[in-house]
C-alpha cells in the first residue's frame, strides 16, 4: 500500500518563511542592546523597524523578485502591513511579559518570551500581507493572466 506523499511547499513559502526567520532574528536580537539604553516598549518598537527592514531586502530581492508591482508601490504595502503586524507586536509584547513575570518569571526573561511570543503575532499577519498585499502582482496583471 503507497503512503500519499506528504504535501510540500512550494519554494517561494519555504524562502518566504526562511527570510520572515532572519528578519525576526534581527528584529529579536536587536533588542537586547536598544533595551540597555530605552525602556522596553520603545526597544520593542525601534526593534521592529530594523527588522522590517530587513525583511523588505530579504523579500523584495530573494523570496518575491520577479514581481512587476512598482518599488514605491512594493514600500508603500509593506509599510502598510507592517503597521499592522508592528501594532500587534507592539501591543501583545508587553503584555505577554506582564503575564510571564506575574508568573513568576524575572524581568528579563519575560520580556524575552514576551517579545518573542509576540513577534510570531506578527509574523502571522505579515505573511499573509505580504503574500496578499505587499507583493501580489498588480491587478491588470493578474487579469491579462500573466
Amino acid at each position: 500500500m503507497d503512503q500519499p506523499a506528504a504535501p510540500r511547499l512550494p519554494p517561494d513559502a519555504v524562502k518566504f518563511l526562511i527570510a520572515g526567520g532572519l528578519a525576526t532574528a534581527v528584529n529579536w536580537l536587536v533588542r537586547f542592546p536598544l533595551s540597555t539604553v530605552l525602556p522596553f516598549i520603545a526597544a520593542v518598537a525601534i526593534a521592529y523597524m530594523i527588522g522590517m527592514v530587513a525583511g523588505f531586502l530579504l523579500y523584495s530581492r530573494w523570496v518575491f523578485p520577479r514581481t512587476t508591482t512598482p518599488l514605491a508601490s512594493q514600500i508603500g504595502r509593506f509599510i502598510a502591513v507592517n503597521i499592522a503586524g508592528g501594532v500587534a507586536v507592539v501591543v501583545f509584547a508587553p503584555l505577554l511579559a506582564q503575564a510571564f513575570e506575574g508568573g513568576g518569571l524575572d524581568q528579563g526573561a519575560a520580556q524575552a518570551i514576551g517579545h518573542g511570543l509576540a513577534i510570531a503575532v506578527g509574523a502571522v499577519i505579515n505573511y499573509f500581507g505580504h503574500k496578499l498585499i505587499t507583493f501580489a502582482e498588480p491587478a491588470a496583471k493578474r487579469l491579462e493572466g500573466g
